[in-house]
């Protein structure tokens, strides 16, 4: 239900998290994640941010959703956020091993950088060239610091096949139009005005329904990252609706 024939786009949440409200949007399911995926066709693992998982749980993940569903996978904070993409070997290889249980059902990695971390060229080269030596999956990359948003850092992200994440609320001018390789046009709505929380007004979705209709060859990834509250499945369900085949 989450793509058409005019629109390839896969809309989805951060989380298969169904408010009791919203469960009506949904088929029957023997999980959270079973029921979730009658209505959606990608999910943004964001608990692989905070703590590892087993092999076997990608696994069971994996042999839970339909053949065309698929996972997107946040990396982990400690190679993000804690040792800052620097000497990250031995977590990455790690993890990779885990997320391997998804096989052909993952659809692609997300890292999400700190407002801290700076544009290094040097540091970001070598994490990312280490990542391409072990994966070819795609990579969408979202950066807060604004040093991230120059033509240096989007000709580095594009040379090693990495897209920047659209992101809403944006953190700079034009953070919000996906950038760097166009590989995977990952747009990640994380709720505005106030972040996590806040529901979009129908006009927001349009324009954003609008931008992936003119994204060539029309199409797109759309997480909402807005779940605090539980708007995340609503807004997701009514942006399938404008796209329709």
């Amino acid at each position: 239900m989450g793509r058409t024939a005019a629109v390839k786009v896969r809309i989805g949440c951060a989380g298969w998290s169904i408010p009791g409200r919203h469960a009506s949007l949904f088929g029957e399911g023997d999980s959270a994640l079973a029921r979730y995926a009658t209505r959606f066709d990608v999910v943004e693992v964001n608990s692989s941010f905070y703590r590892p998982h087993q092999r076997g749980t990608w696994e069971r993940w994996a042999a839970t959703v339909p053949r065309g569903f698929r996972f997107s996978v946040k990396l982990p904070r400690t190679i993000s956020h804690e040792l800052g993409l620097r000497g990250a070997g031995p977590v990455l290889d790690a993890f990779l091993d885990q997320v391997g249980g998804l096989g052909d059902k993952l659809g692609g990695f997300l890292l999400q950088l700190p407002p801290s971390l700076a544009f290094d060229p040097r540091s970001a080269a070598a994490f990312l060239a280490m990542l391409r030596r072990r994966t070819g999956a795609p990579l969408a990359c979202e950066p807060r610091h604004p040093s991230w948003f120059d033509e240096r850092a989007a000709t580095l992200l594009a040379r090693h096949g990495a897209s920047r994440v659209a992101a809403d609320p944006p953190r700079v001018p034009g953070g919000d139009i996906p950038g760097a390789s166009p590989a995977w046009p990952y747009w990640r709505w994380h709720g505005s005005p106030r972040i996590y929380y806040s529901e979009y007004g129908q006009a927001a979705l349009v324009a954003l329904a609008d931008a992936l209709r003119a994204t060539p060859p029309a199409r797109g990834w759309v997480i909402f990252d807005n779940t605090a509250h539980g708007f995340a499945v609503s807004d997701a369900a009514r942006l399938q609706q404008l796209l329709p085949g």
